[in-house]
């Protein structure tokens, strides 16, 4: 049964992260705000209106990549220390301080991209003719030298950063320290709710009397806050078109997709081939589902339960590092050393305590070493889910080994390949491990509900509903709920059509997705999987030759754009091929589960 959360002075300290790896004490934090504002200070004083040849822009971009070495640690740091407990009124003040400052040191700051984009280009050429580690940071302020605004103006926006960035943070105050859900009650009985223990456990609850009303229950609290939570979002919608406006783009997408470094149509074939080709087999998946369990409809609120929860082992978290460690071996004796530490140094926060992000997250501070936030349940989703997040760690573990703090983050477009990548490795380990038709199934559906549901489906019917939005405030609209309601409703039923029950609640499914304040971000977790699944089938045939071009991606981080960092992985993703290749793949998981549960249940009857 799914236990009421503690608060976090009670969880146990080894389950936390250990943030004195950032600032050994609030003393110490605070010092190191005040030297970054000093610096900020002098930064501006010697180069402000004086970069006028290649020999100043360079010795300016030296300052400015000490300045986001020191800035890096200190956002993270008060981040990571809210994002544990929303609740807590220290963590909620430092954030506050931090934001306002933050702000003013950005608008100070701001000077710089500004005045560089204004420096001719022989000179940017010289300087970066000279400097073959600011190359790709040089080529980048070209890309986007017309797209600046004057000086003051930017300054001026960077000012008021706190403010325009407020949606989000009101997004999540309502979320996670307003919302307060009550118990609610089956056959006499109460159980406890929260946003942690629904999408951690009710979502997923066999007994479907129970797991139905903690839906009900969920929803009908969402709706509550539907119309608080929608002017928020309206907001921050309004801010991008107008910032697009400004900028001169000639729509919000093509603002949105201008730092990814992707084209409109590698985003809409994603959404569009997807739509089409995955409904028919996640259809398929579901009315196994529905046969297995024996409901009598199947539902939007079913479509998260274990296909053999009887088969479903509880991992500890220590038990969780074999599994890991024998999955991820493959990937060389430095990637596992990380894996290692991680465990051993804390760099995971495992605990569940109220107030706490909900979801899993990793944070890769330049100059430290990564976080990880996960609330650890003991299921095997959860080992999936901790090495998707390793995947993310791994991926900057290597990038910043190899590149500086202006290179080493790729596209978003890219950002959810290596992590993906790792859940496929984990699936394809644990499938060599036995030839058990329960097992293979179990594992399967793992891949399948989790892996590829969350991916795949999840975040697909989020990007196209996104989509539906966007287009929407592109053509000078706005959002209210009724019309996100109408929109979400609209794409759920466009997917699962006649065979899943789209009951009411589902439309509040948008405001469960802190995603949506974080631009096109949806869409690139199937584009992800999409490269991360034919690299791990070119691994598996592979071996060696496979892994060592990985790794190579890896260390790349943000120098290519995410078709050349692809083309070096072996995956074209400028053709729709690989992804209808991804869909194909996925049919044939969804075909194996339902043969394995015929020779099973065949079995059952002898």
């Amino acid at each position: 049964m799914v236990k009421s959360l503690p608060p976090r002075s009670e969880v146990k300290i080894e389950e936390t992260w250990n943030l004195e790896d950032l600032f050994k004490t609030e003393d110490d934090y605070n010092a190191a705000l005040v030297q970054l504002e000093s610096e900020v200070t002098s930064f501006e004083e010697r180069f402000k209106g004086k970069m006028t040849d290649e020999t100043a822009v360079l010795e300016a971009l030296d300052g400015y990549a000490s300045i986001m070495g020191k800035m890096t640690p200190i956002g993270t740091y008060q981040s990571l220390s809210l994002s544990v407990d929303q609740t807590n009124d220290e963590s909620q003040m430092r954030s506050s301080k931090y934001s306002s400052i933050s702000s003013k040191l950005g608008s100070k700051l701001s000077f710089f991209t500004s005045e560089l984009s204004e420096v001719s280009s022989e000179i940017l050429e010289k300087a970066k003719e000279k400097s073959s580690e600011y190359k790709n940071y040089i080529e980048e302020l070209i890309r986007q030298k017309p797209y600046k605004l004057h000086p003051e103006v930017e300054k001026t926006l960077a000012a008021f950063s706190s403010v325009l960035n407020a949606p989000y943070g009101i997004y999540n105050t309502t979320k996670l320290v307003d919302m307060k859900f009550d118990d609610f009650e089956v056959n006499g009985e109460q159980f406890p709710l929260s946003y942690t223990t629904f999408e951690g456990g009710w979502e997923s609850e066999v007994d479907t009397e129970k797991r139905r009303a903690a839906y009900d229950a969920f929803h009908a609290k969402l709706r509550e806050y539907q119309h608080t939570t929608a002017k928020a979002y309206d907001t921050h919608l309004q801010k991008e078109k107008t910032t697009s406006d400004l900028r001169g783009h000639d729509n919000v997408f093509d603002y949105l997709l201008f730092n990814q470094e992707v084209d409109r149509s590698m985003y809409d074939r994603q959404i569009d081939l997807i739509m089409e080709g995955l409904a028919p087999h996640m259809r398929k998946y579901a009315k196994l589902l529905q046969k297995v369990h024996g409901l009598d409809e199947m539902t939007f609120s079913d479509l998260k339960i274990p296909l053999d929860p009887n088969y479903e082992p509880k991992i500890t978290i220590e038990e969780s590092k074999k599994y890991i460690d024998d999955a991820l071996s493959i990937m060389g004796e430095d990637y596992i050393n990380m894996v290692d530490r991680s465990y051993k140094e804390r760099w995971t926060d495992f605990a569940q305590n109220v107030g706490k992000s909900t979801g899993a997250f990793c944070s890769s501070p330049y100059g430290v070493h990564p976080y990880i936030l996960i609330s650890w349940t003991g299921s095997m989703e959860d080992v999936f889910v901790l090495a998707h997040e390793l995947g993310h760690a791994g991926h900057f573990y290597n990038a910043h080994q190899h590149q500086n703090i202006f290179n080493s983050r790729p596209s978003m477009y890219f950002i959810e390949a290596p992590s993906t990548m790792n859940e496929m490795l984990v699936a394809n380990h644990l499938l060599s491990n036995s030839d058990d038709p329960k097992f293979k199934r179990w594992v399967i559906s793992s891949i399948v509900a989790r892996t590829y549901y969350h991916n795949f489906v999840t975040h697909l019917l989020e990007a196209a509903y996104q989509r539906k939005v966007y287009e929407r405030i592109d053509a000078g609209g706005s959002v209210n709920a009724n019309v996100l309601n109408n929109l979400k409703r609209g794409v759920l039923e466009e997917f699962w059509g006649d065979d899943v029950k789209i009951n009411e609640g589902a439309e509040l499914t948008w405001m469960r997705q802190p995603h949506y304040y974080m631009g096109l971000y949806p869409y690139t977790y199937s584009a992800g999987l999409t490269i991360s699944t034919q690299v791990s089938k070119r691994i598996l045939s592979e071996g060696q030759p496979a892994v060592d071009d990985w790794l190579k991606v890896l260390q790349a981080g943000g120098t290519k754009s995410p078709a050349e960092l692809s083309k070096m992985a072996g995956v074209d993703i400028t053709t729709e091929q690989p992804l209808k290749d991804t869909i194909a793949y996925i049919g044939e998981l969804i075909d194996q589960l339902v043969e394995l549960t015929d020779e099973i249940e065949a079995a059952q009857v002898k």
